[in-house]
């Protein structure tokens, strides 16, 4: 490794990075972080920190994962590559899709496509979903509908499904034929209504509207996260998905579940979808899926869905969509070990106490500290802070405090993420009561210091 000198001077010099100003990374250069064990990582400086953002959602089983670290390696021996394109498969990739099979069964899901990652995985559901109608003689049903602040990814169609303006402005005009409805957030919706029952039946009544007011027959799919992340850690109320489940099905539309997130045990289920009781036609993961150790993804595919496919004479239902690196045989190896780490490990369970504890302790710092507006979690291991300069106006807080906040709590031994004026919590699912306290005190140390 070059020395910390070296990087330092170097740092954010000829490298862009995702989601920020060129000219703010040079100007506050990044973290860098060098080594990772356990539930923590170290930087440059070999300052240790508990990783309360677990990588991006994705280290569920943190960074001590031997088996899955292994798998990687020995298939790095044995075969490092090999394309899944037309006539030519790998034996990695057919274990794994059984095992997903098994995994997803609950879901109703039973049928896998590969993918390099979530932003590729909601590319093919939303191409698979219109050709589905086409297959069946729909082809009018190009349309999607999407939640206002869900997240979806970075590719132009995810990007025009996305409901946060943040992703969208730079880059347009992005693709027609995108509607958003509002999403059920308590803290800030056009209904300005608090309570979560009676917003997510609101939510649903502008769902059908819309629907309505496009033509049911010129939609294809409406895709949502089981509990919106990025934008800010949504949880609906239990009613909501249920909901949208009996909509789509009423107007023939499908349900595409994003669950780059959620899907492997973030939830305290071992998915989004089963956690609120719903079975979606098409479901997007990747993410923790490697533990984030390997690029990789998987878009499954309910029964109903599939026969349409498997079903067709006509070639309408031969898949025009694919990427290099689809059933990466590396990729593959490390789902399989991960998959068989993160079950018997039982993450889910463990990610539903930690995650009680965090936001129990989070609504402890609310009461303590007034620029905390908002306290968004309860559902696993996703909280979020909404952070505010006064409770009554909600003005959000501005970039300077809350990069205080951060600052103060790294110096305090916990890695937050910042995104706009929320704190957001993902820790790996294998945390421990020990580090859920010493995730709420660092927190408590930064808001002290305001």
């Amino acid at each position: 490794m070059r020395t910390s000198n070296y990087l330092k001077e170097n740092n954010a010099k000829r490298l862009w990075h995702p989601m920020a100003h060129p000219a703010d990374s040079l100007a506050n250069p990044p973290d860098i972080i060098v080594e990772g064990e356990g539930v923590e990582i170290v930087d440059v400086d070999g300052h240790r920190l508990v990783d309360a953002v677990g990588g991006l959602w994705n280290v569920n089983l943190g960074y001590s994962c031997e088996p899955v670290k292994q798998a990687i390696s020995s298939q790095l021996n044995r075969l490092p590559y090999y394309s899944i394109f037309r006539g030519t498969t790998n034996d990695n990739v057919i274990e794994l899709a059984e095992m997903l099979a098994t995994f997803f069964a609950p879901d109703g899901l039973s049928r896998a496509f590969f993918t390099s990652g979530g932003s590729d995985g909601v590319e093919i559901a939303l191409r698979l979903a219109r050709q589905y109608h086409k297959i069946r003689g729909e082809a009018g049903r190009v349309k999607f509908l999407s939640l206002k602040k869900g997240y979806h990814g970075t590719h132009t169609l995810g990007a025009s499904v996305n409901g946060n303006a943040n992703f969208r402005t730079q880059y347009e005009p992005l693709m027609p034929g995108c509607f958003h409805t509002p999403a059920p957030y308590t803290y800030r919706n056009p209904f300005n209504e608090t309570d979560p029952e009676r917003l997510a039946q609101l939510c649903l009544a502008a769902v059908e509207d819309e629907i309505k007011f496009q033509d049911p027959s010129t939609i294809a799919a409406f895709i949502v996260e089981p509990v919106l992340g990025a934008g800010g850690v949504i949880p609906p109320h239990k009613s909501f998905m249920p909901g949208l489940r009996a909509i789509c099905s009423k107007y023939g539309i499908l349900l595409i579940a994003d669950e780059v997130i959620t899907a492997f045990g973030r939830t305290g289920s071992w998915t989004g979808s089963r956690h609120w009781g719903v079975q979606p036609d098409l479901l997007c993961s990747a993410k923790a899926i490697t533990n984030g150790y390997f690029p990789f993804g998987a878009v499954m595919v309910s029964d109903a869905v599939a026969e349409v496919f498997e079903n067709d004479k006509s070639g309408k239902a031969a898949i025009g969509s694919g990427y290099t690196y689809s059933g990466h045989p590396v990729g593959a190896a490390a789902a399989i070990a991960c998959l068989k780490e993160t079950e018997r490990l039982n993450v889910a369970a463990n990610a539903a106490v930690r995650g009680d504890e965090l936001f129990a302790g989070l609504q402890a710092l609310k009461a303590k500290h007034d620029v905390i507006g908002d306290v968004r979690g309860g559902e696993g291991l996703m909280c979020a802070l909404e952070l505010v300069s006064d409770r009554v106006s909600k003005a959000p807080i501005d970039k300077k405090t809350i990069g205080k906040v951060h600052r103060v709590t790294y110096e305090a031994g916990v890695m937050i993420r910042v995104s706009g004026n929320n704190i957001i919590l993902s820790p790996p699912l294998i945390i421990s009561a020990a580090d859920v306290a010493k995730i709420l005190s660092a927190l408590d140390k930064g808001f002290s210091e305001l």
